[in-house]
């Protein structure tokens, strides 16, 4: 006779609630990033990268830009 082996899953004994399912995804949520400013022109830059606008980082400008203030 031919006979297959299946696998066999757990099944859950209940079904998990709504209350309990939320309760356990609440830190999964999506934080907003950080957001600093520029300390010479006061643009908004992301942490640890060098200022688009006035082409600074650390105070040492480390980028030339085209404009000058």
């Amino acid at each position: 006779m031919f006979r297959l082996d299946l696998q066999r899953f757990g099944v859950p004994f209940r079904r998990t609630s709504k209350t309990k399912k939320r309760m356990r995804r609440t830190h999964l949520k999506k934080e907003a990033g950080a957001i600093l400013k520029c300390p010479k022109c006061g643009a908004a830059l992301r942490p640890h990268r060098a200022c688009t606008k006035c082409g600074n980082y650390k105070n040492k400008e480390v980028i030339k830009t085209s404009e000058e203030e």
